[in-house]
């Protein structure tokens, strides 16, 4: 049959229509379990085959779905109308490419709940950025929550974003996370106001190049309506909005950890100011919070808030309900979370830092430090990251297949740092870091789990890591 996709949002029937889910993950589960609700003919592969994906397997099975796990389900593309993606395959995947060789469009699950919406559905704030976007979009919903709006964080936080639009009882409005990943596949998506809050190399080897990650990253802006904010600290991010293709009248919007010009956010006297959404914004700002009310403290949470009000008040929100957001907000686990007090030594984990860029953030908010790092590089180097913060280093602990680079950056630009590596074979890994942080580390300094890459050579996530962690520091 011919498929006309452009025809299709969540109230029409997808009968017929031929779709195969790539990736069984918490996205993939989403759009499959989607995709069959409203009708379509749906295949499910993924090569991993364990207890939770055959529990998912199961139901969706009933539902009508034919889902395929285990070596080999990915080896040959099934017959297909339309090709839905898991942000984590990279679009060298075979599949990926024998659908785009034979014309079947590929989408990911951001581009499928952006078609399935329906003319007065919830708009969205979208928010990317190569570290901050999950303390953003979090700060941003408590900021709608406080202003009254029925609100829930989705993308790459929180819940899948195909089931917030599919929710029977609708939202107000959506504060969506987007990653690099994510963003590749998207090509309708039109925020109302959208956030790009910094570009360091990450997912090199994902993308290709920096170029590329950065490009992928400026598909955010395309088709904006209100606003597009950017980092004056950051002039990558505002070259992505120049080169953007956005809806007239849409406006570029800085943020500054300095006073703002007009049209921007900034601080003036320790108060975040608003000289872009007031009528008199030549000579007056509307006064929204402190960095008082900003939680935990340092210069990269502040920035972050500054983002997360931007799209707050290009939504229309009041500068109380943006002041009462902060003051309620809380980080989540792993993002600079003290663990405990042991001998005079702060042990924070941070597990969440699994870029150079996000780590870097995270070692300056300490004035002397035992660093915990290592993992999957994913092609970042370290150079840069040391030869900025080694004078904060009283010591440094490597764990993880890539280790190595990260040694070799400190021997050559702080061999005073005395480092020592655990092997990731170990058993109790963790024990033996924490053991010799806890030999390196003076009263009063700091061991700071910022690994700087990913984790899964040697543990689930992050958020396992970090506990691993912390377990070792209270067992110490």
């Amino acid at each position: 049959m011919t498929v006309d996709l452009n025809q299709l949002d969540r109230t029409t029937s997808w009968e017929g229509v031929r779709v195969v889910v790539c990736g069984f993950g918490v996205s993939g589960f989403a759009a499959a379990d989607t995709l069959t609700h409203v009708g379509a003919n749906v295949v499910a592969l993924d090569e991993r085959d364990d207890d939770g994906l055959r529990e998912r397997a199961t139901l969706l099975q009933v539902l009508g779905a034919d889902v395929r796990l285990g070596a080999g389900s990915t080896a040959s593309l099934p017959p297909a109308d339309l090709v839905v993606t898991s942000p984590g395959w990279p679009p060298t995947a075979p599949l990926l490419v024998e659908a785009a060789s034979s014309g079947i469009p590929v989408w990911g699950e951001v581009e499928l709940a952006w078609r399935l919406r329906v003319e007065g559905d919830a708009p969205w704030l979208a928010v990317t950025g190569t570290n901050g976007k999950t303390t953003t979009v979090q700060m941003l919903d408590a900021m709608l929550r406080a202003a009254g709006k029925r609100s829930v964080a989705v993308g790459n936080v929180g819940k899948p974003i195909v089931e917030a639009v599919m929710d029977p009882e609708p939202y107000d409005v959506l504060p969506v996370e987007l990653s690099s990943f994510q963003l590749h596949w998207s090509r309708s998506m039109s925020a109302q106001a959208s956030a790009v809050l910094n570009l360091a190399p990450d997912h090199v080897d994902w993308h290709g190049s920096f170029d590329a990650y950065a490009a992928d990253k400026g598909r955010i802006f395309e088709n904006t309506q209100i606003a597009c904010v950017y980092n004056v600290a950051d002039p990558e991010t505002e070259r992505l909005v120049r080169a953007a293709d956005v809806v007239d009248g849409a406006r570029a919007i800085g943020f500054t950890l300095g006073v703002p010009a007009v049209g921007m956010l900034g601080v003036v006297d320790g108060v975040l100011a608003d000289r872009a959404f007031v009528a008199e914004r030549q000579t007056a700002a509307a006064e929204l919070a402190t960095v008082d009310d900003i939680a935990p403290d340092g210069d990269h949470n502040v920035a972050n808030a500054l983002a997360a009000a931007a799209l707050a008040r290009a939504h229309g929100v009041p500068p109380v309900a943006v002041r009462d957001g902060l003051r309620g907000f809380r980080l989540d686990a792993h993002r600079v979370a003290e663990v405990a007090t042991v001998r005079g030594v702060r042990y924070v984990d941070d597990s969440k830092a699994t870029n150079t860029h996000a780590a870097r953030a995270s070692l300056e908010s300490y004035p002397h430090v035992v660093w915990v790092a290592g993992g999957l590089a994913k092609g970042a180097t370290f150079d840069d990251l040391v030869s900025a913060t080694h004078e904060r280093m009283r010591g440094a602990v490597l764990i993880g297949r890539d280790r190595a680079l990260i040694a070799d950056a400190l021997r050559r630009h702080a061999p005073e740092v005395p480092v020592v590596e655990v092997d990731s074979g170990e058993t109790e890994a963790m024990d033996r870091v924490v053991d010799a942080a806890a030999t390196m580390a003076q009263p009063g300094d700091t061991v700071l789990l910022a690994p700087g890459c990913a984790s899964m050579d040697m543990f689930a996530n992050y958020a396992a890591r970090g506990d691993a962690f912390a377990e070792a520091v209270r067992r110490l």
